[in-house]
């Protein structure tokens, strides 16, 4: 007993004949299908279900069921015992099966791009009982591939760039186009490329897409972009094929092909002469076709009379040559300027350098302008010298200015009070002298810094400024005197020849050949008892005792005249007293006590006993007062 399944295909081509491949194995004897299905040939084992797979075309439009395939068992005698059942993917929504006849229908169109295949499962049941008169076996329907997909380029639009001047075969980009169709059968998957916009400059490789330059020596300068479309065809671009298609915008990168050029060969510029240093006093530039680092400039100046007074820089926006200004501008001296000026790439192509050359140059004349200018002096700083024992007016020394225009006003000259407020000079108007207006104290102020004025007799607002440093020299006006004001500590325990004391001194006055000071002791103290001086001779001297014995109860303080003499000119000097007090000390010389009071304290009264005296003293006098006043008023 054998169950066929026969498709569409084979019954309209060839006749009932059965698929050969087998799909399961049954444990018992069958007889194998031949030409016709009810041939048979005993004494071999049969598979009971035989087929191979079954195929429906995809996109099916009928309107009626599409005609799958057929069941059949060897065990149907066309008797109406047996039924057909059909399940699995599909069973029932998108195939159905004749119970009686085993025909099988497709009710739905199908897209392969959608599922490529099907597994069912059919068996033959007892048409009164449904009991299985053959075991159930699997099998597929496969939908097979129609072109009804075109190609897609799923990565477009796309953007790309080529350099400019590329070779002919340039690779641009590669263009990939997909296609849902079945790539395993048949063409319908198969692409093929070709350009429908873009000729005559780029071309597509028909098999791989890539696009690549036509042309040779396209020129950005001349056009910089181009919009190609692409086409993708399958069926291996044969009539009938569907296709798809994408933009390709291709755009120029720059590359440095195009040399500097100056618009004009010669430029005149005017520049006023007052113009300060540094400024920018023109500027040129040359023009590039080119853009960003290839139109990128360097400028400088190869020839003229103006190498030592301009510099060329480059602003870094503009790529403008920037003629800057390196030492001030005379008319009166010199009144034009010519230079010769090179602009050139900063970055160089060497492969278009067979083209000539990189740069170019232009003349350029620049005419100073006259400018009304203020006076200048001689000498921008005048430096004098006045001793502070000058009398009032004194001359101390001149300022010179001058109009440097060709009018060469007159000059007149005055002193900025701003910079001399106490008014210590005056300035003759006409001839510039300065003198001593005031006394002058080098202790005070050594050094006057005061701005001298030039102003133009014929143009008041032009104004010149020059200044006068003016340093006062030192006389020897000043006596030396104690350097600090000394608190000298005597004890009671020293001993004779004991430095109690060292001194120094100080002088306002300062000699060329640095102070030297010379001290003594007055000559009403130089005899006496107690103390004694030793000059140093390095500025100091020492106090020293000339005996021993001291007692704070019979003298708490002495005080020594010290005389200090300078070495100037005239000699000066001063007495300077020095007060010594005695005082109790340790052993180490370090002092307990000092004064009468401090002794008083040592002798046993506290200070709460002499408060107390105080106290009593106080009232006694007040008493005394009262007695007098009572007497008065008695009287």
């Amino acid at each position: 007993m054998t169950m066929v399944l026969v498709s569409q295909w084979e019954l309209s081509c060839c006749g009932m004949t059965l698929n050969s491949v087998p799909l399961r194995r049954v444990p018992h004897k069958i007889q194998k299908a031949g030409a016709g299905l009810g041939s048979r040939t005993h004494h071999r084992q049969r598979r009971s279900w035989v087929w191979n797979q079954f195929f429906v075309l995809e996109e099916y439009t009928g309107d009626d069921p599409l005609y799958v395939g057929k069941l059949h068992s060897d065990v149907d005698k066309g008797e109406g015992k047996v039924k057909y059942v059909l399940s699995g993917e599909g069973a029932s929504s998108i195939f159905t099966i004749d119970e009686n006849t085993g025909d099988i229908h497709a009710i739905k169109r199908l897209d392969r791009e959608e599922q490529a295949y099907y597994t069912l499962r059919a068996q033959a049941v007892d048409h009164d009982t449904s009991r299985p008169v053959e075991p159930e076996s699997e099998f597929v329907i496969k939908v097979q591939d129609i072109n009804d997909n075109e190609p897609k380029f799923l990565d477009g639009p796309y953007n790309a760039r080529v350099p400019e001047m590329s070779p002919v075969g340039t690779s641009v980009v590669q263009v990939v186009a997909t296609d849902a169709d079945d790539p395993t059968y048949g063409n319908s998957a198969r692409v093929i490329y070709s350009i429908l916009e873009g000729q005559p400059y780029f071309s597509v490789d028909p098999k791989t897409g890539v696009v690549r330059t036509a042309l040779p020596n396209m020129d950005r300068e001349a056009r910089d972009q181009y919009l190609l479309v692409i086409q993708a065809k399958d069926m291996v671009g044969q009539m009938g094929g569907l296709s798809g298609t994408t933009s390709v915008t291709v755009t120029l990168s720059d590359v440095n092909d195009n040399p500097p050029r100056f618009s004009r060969k010669s430029y005149q510029f005017s520049v006023p002469e007052s113009l300060p240093v540094a400024s920018v006093v023109a500027r040129i530039k040359a023009l590039d076709s080119d853009v960003g680092p290839n139109a990128e400039m360097e400028y400088r100046i190869i020839d003229g009379d103006g190498l030592g007074m301009f510099r060329v820089l480059v602003d870094k926006d503009t790529q403008e040559g920037l003629i800057t200004l390196q030492k001030a501008l005379d008319f009166e001296t010199k009144a034009g300027y010519s230079l010769r000026i090179e602009a050139s790439n900063k970055n160089i192509d060497p492969r278009f350098l067979s083209q000539g050359s990189f740069s170019d140059t232009a003349s350029v004349r620049l005419i100073v302008e006259n400018v009304d200018e203020a006076p200048v002096f001689s000498s921008p700083v005048s430096k004098m010298v006045v001793s502070e024992a000058a009398k009032v007016g004194t001359v101390i020394g001149t300022v010179s200015a001058n109009d440097p225009d060709a009018t060469n006003s007159p000059i007149r000259y005055s002193i900025d009070r701003n910079t001399d407020l106490e008014r210590f000079f005056n300035i003759e108007a006409t001839t510039g002298v300065i003198s001593t207006a005031k006394p002058l104290d080098r202790e005070v102020n050594a050094i006057h810094n005061i701005t001298i004025l030039a102003i133009e007799s014929l143009d008041p607002t032009q104004v010149g400024k020059g200044s006068a440093i003016i340093t006062v020299m030192d006389i020897n006006d000043n006596a030396p005197v104690f350097a600090i004001e000394y608190e000298t500590i005597l004890c009671e325990n020293a001993i004779p020849g004991q430095v109690i004391e060292t001194i120094s001194a100080v002088d306002k006055d300062e000699p060329p050949s640095g102070h030297r000071f010379v001290f003594s002791l007055t000559a009403e103290a130089a005899g006496n008892m107690n103390f004694t001086l030793r000059d140093n001779k390095d500025n100091t001297a020492s106090i020293l005792t000339k005996r021993g014995g001291f007692q704070r109860r019979k003298q708490s303080m002495y005080r020594l005249p010290v005389l200090i003499r300078d070495s100037g000119s005239p000699v000066l000097s001063s007495t300077n007293t020095l007060s010594i007090r005695v005082c109790e000390c340790d052993s180490n010389g370090d002092r307990q006590s000092c004064g009468t009071e401090a002794f008083m304290l040592s002798a046993g009264l506290s200070t709460g006993a002499l408060i107390a005296i105080l106290a009593c003293i106080l009232t006694l006098l007040g008493m005394s007062d009262g007695l007098l006043t009572h007497r008065h008023s008695n009287n």
